[in-house]
């Protein structure tokens, strides 16, 4: 089959021909639908995050089960599923407290599947698997705990950014921060998970929803997902701005979706006293933020983190699905630009201009 193979850092993914070996116990064979074009993957692209190499990116993606494994009773061949790059055990320590999202299994396997060992490879050369996923490819195998059964009705291209912009973005809201009716929300960086976060927010009832970013283009396009109103970071101070639109008190919620130092910390100066910043974005390795503990401390402030929403995927990702179908959030209309696996290098490379939007690999 064909995949986007990661071999070095910023240079283009190359597209090879790679073998998959079938699925043991409990693990499952997929048909790429879509796979969405993400910044996480970019991360490891460019050096600011680490996978062992070569490896087969991808964690954003929903599919059609081909073949199931021995035990697997969760899906059988023919099932449309939405892909988790979180894949759950079921028995670690996170997952009986209700942490599914960060499962310790997970962690401790990463690019492997569950009993340490890898499907992908090219002749002798085995290939990591992002996330249990690696759906940069036309096939993949993925753990049966990382399939969401979906009826075949539902878009694929839909169900693939569900598993992970919407709910990474929405559930941050909804799960992580909870935030109540009329709050005053601020979401620094407008991409695919800032602009679930606004749907978040807006499903919420927040009545006063603060858009930032760099790109008046991507500003622009976040007003039609909930923003109020909105700030470019290159032409006016955040912190100051924000504070005049909240009469001077700062947000009771910020969140942060970009993933660097400077943007954390804003997210934390922008909040009133006894108000949250939520952290969602990856910083790059190595980038730590500077906050100011007295304030932390003086001013009742939290700081906190977001992974995946804070979501339970195979209980969450049919919440959004509902939320979707039902016309609460917008998924459809997330999605600006198409391409073929072919195409990927463009994809990301027009990601990291800031094209506004979502981009999707279509296999079909």
């Amino acid at each position: 089959m064909k995949a986007a193979v990661f071999r070095e850092t910023n240079k283009p993914l190359s597209i090879e021909e790679v073998e998959l070996d079938p699925p043991k116990d409990n693990e499952v064979r997929v048909k790429i639908a879509a796979a969405g074009v993400c910044r996480s993957d970019l991360h490891f692209m460019k050096g600011e995050a680490a996978i062992a190499v070569p490896a087969v990116l991808g964690h954003e993606g929903s599919a059609i089960v081909t073949e199931i494994g021995e035990g697997v009773t969760r899906v059988a061949p023919g099932d449309h599923v939405i892909l988790s790059f979180v894949p759950f055990c079921g028995h670690c320590r996170s997952c009986l407290s209700g942490h599914a999202n960060l499962c310790d299994t997970h962690a401790a396997t990463g690019p492997s599947m569950f009993d340490g060992t890898k499907r992908l490879h090219v002749g002798t050369e085995y290939l990591s698997h992002m996330g249990k996923v690696a759906c940069f490819a036309e096939e993949a195998i993925v753990p049966e705990t990382g399939c969401a059964k979906v009826d075949p009705s539902l878009s694929l291209a839909a169900a693939a950014l569900i598993g992970c912009s919407v709910t990474t973005g929405v559930g941050s809201v909804l799960f992580n921060a909870k935030i109540e009716p009329g709050s005053t929300v601020a979401v620094i960086g407008c991409g695919g998970v800032g602009l679930n976060i606004l749907q978040g927010a807006r499903v919420a009832g927040a009545t006063k929803i603060i858009a930032i970013d760099v790109n008046d283009a991507a500003l622009e396009f976040a007003g039609r997902f909930g923003a109020t109103h909105t700030i470019n970071g290159r032409q006016a101070d955040v912190v100051k701005r924000v504070k005049e639109l909240t009469d001077g008190a700062g947000a009771d919620y910020a969140f942060e979706s970009f993933g660097s130092s400077e943007t954390v910390t804003t997210a934390f100066d922008s909040v009133r006293k006894g108000g949250t910043a939520v952290i969602v974005g990856i910083s790059a390795l190595g980038d730590l933020a500077q906050i100011d503990p007295v304030a932390l401390v003086r001013q009742e402030k939290t700081l906190k983190g977001a992974y995946y929403g804070s979501s339970r995927p195979a209980m969450d990702f049919y919440r959004m699905v509902d939320m979707y179908q039902s016309g609460q959030i917008d998924v459809d209309g997330l999605v600006t630009r198409t391409y073929t696996l072919d195409q990927i290098n463009q994809a990301y490379e027009e990601l990291d201009r800031g094209v506004v939007g979502r981009g999707i690999i279509a296999f079909q």
